[in-house]
């Protein structure tokens, strides 16, 4: 078939490469100059079903109320009239409930798990490195209380298949010497041994090179999606800035954007925008930095190595479309990264990024057919986008084959 695909990113590129490879004929369509330029550009850098526990739960609930009046916490909410984070926020909250939390970071480790699996099979047959680390993630926490309280989820986890290992301090310090400094700040915490690291916008870059010149994908840059050509229970074209694109089939990848184009066409897709902050520096000296990927549970602050750089994310902001910012937003990381790793970085030096999330209320992407019998959706993989992108794509090509995919469909194929 043509396929057509809406976006660029690490979503919409696996989808391409996975279609591809199946003998489609497939399109790209990005408003970017070049692939990974939207919210697959920066990010913490962590390949990790570590992180699978779904965002809404009965803890998120009460921090997310907090949100709205203070704004000193790693979740930040702006208060304005906007009735689609209105009606997005309801649908969050119907999903903080414990058995909803359990149902969706049972499918999201489903997907992230096989992802990686999938992401390092892409790596094996095409030869793309992207400063990848195969040497596990550490989730940690400063105070016993929260080492008690939040080893819960990550325990969840391992019953439904994740291999982890609870730390205490010194075992901690054993597999990431780059904490010795601050051991007596930390309790312990959660290892997860088959967590990874990498640079997703190094892979975007380097996969789409290979599948145009392996696979013959097309990528169109620099082009805008302005409507789609819709004509009873078919997609007939996509209309772009330079043109309409006739095709077979269409894919949905846009990310946070994915959402405003879907409910044009009448599809419910409550994909809302989260921001999220990242700052990249080169290492001063490398045997003060961190060897894997972490996370400060405490202070919300995810990092990881990435060759002679050090990647530092935080903050989860529901502020729209907005994707500016300020030398101050990042202020706590810097803080945080200088306490963790001292000497290790000149904050002076950081490449400061912002960029939006595209978040399902249950924390769950969506994928599949979506009311056209030709349109398909592969998107709202919000915070761990990184991780489920391949995944995701290899599950859609399977789904467009007619294949039975290599993994549980239920909870991931699109009903609305």
């Amino acid at each position: 078939m043509r396929i057509t695909v809406l976006g660029a990113g690490v979503v919409g590129t696996a989808a391409a490469y996975y279609l591809a490879a199946d003998g489609h004929e497939v399109t790209v369509v990005e408003r970017h100059p070049a692939p990974a330029r939207g919210t697959s550009q920066s990010n913490a850098g962590l390949v990790s079903p570590g992180d699978a526990t779904a965002w809404a739960s009965p803890a998120a609930l009460k921090t997310f109320l907090r949100a709205v009046w203070n704004h000193d916490l790693g979740i930040k909410v702006r208060l304005r009239f906007d009735p689609y984070f209105l009606a997005w926020s309801l649908r969050f909250l119907r999903q903080c409930t414990v058995t909803r939390l359990r149902a969706n970071s049972r499918v999201k480790l489903r997907l992230a798990l096989y992802s990686r699996d999938c992401i390092n099979a892409i790596s094996a047959d095409t030869g793309i490195h992207y400063d990848e680390r195969k040497k596990g993630i550490l989730y940690f926490f400063r105070s016993q209380h929260s080492l008690d309280t939040g080893t819960d989820n990550y325990r969840y986890l391992a019953e439904h298949g994740l291999p982890i290992e609870i730390v205490g301090r010194d075992r901690l310090i054993e597999l990431e010497p780059g904490l010795a400094g601050v051991k007596e700040k930390i309790a312990g915490g959660v290892y997860s041994p088959i967590d990874q690291t990498g640079d997703s916008r190094q892979f975007v870059e380097k996969l789409a090179a290979y599948a145009v010149e392996k696979l013959g994908v097309k990528f169109l840059y620099g082009t805008t999606v302005e409507g789609l050509d819709i004509e009873g229970n078919r997609v007939r074209a996509v209309m772009t800035s330079a043109g309409p694109i006739a095709g077979d089939a269409v894919v949905i990848s846009m990310g946070p954007e994915s959402g405003l184009l879907g409910r044009r066409y009448g599809i419910d897709l409550p994909v809302y925008p989260v921001k999220g902050y990242t700052a990249t520096i080169p290492l001063e000296d490398e045997s003060k930095g961190p060897t894997m990927g972490g996370a400060d549970e405490d202070q919300l602050i995810a990092y990881s190595r990435l060759g002679n750089r050090l990647r530092l994310a935080s903050t989860a902001e529901f502020t729209g479309f907005d994707r500016t910012f300020r030398p101050s937003d990042f202020a706590a990381m810097f803080r945080t990264g200088k306490d963790l790793f001292p000497g290790a970085f000149d904050e002076k030096k950081a490449e400061l990024w912002a960029g939006l999330r595209p978040m399902m209320p249950n924390s769950v992407p969506v994928i599949g057919q979506a009311r056209y019998e030709n349109l398909y959706l592969d998107t709202g993989h919000g915070h761990v986008g990184w991780t489920m992108a391949c995944g995701s794509g290899k599950f859609l090509a399977d789904l467009i084959a007619g294949r039975k995919p290599e993994i549980d469909p239920q909870g991931l194929v699109y009903g609305g």
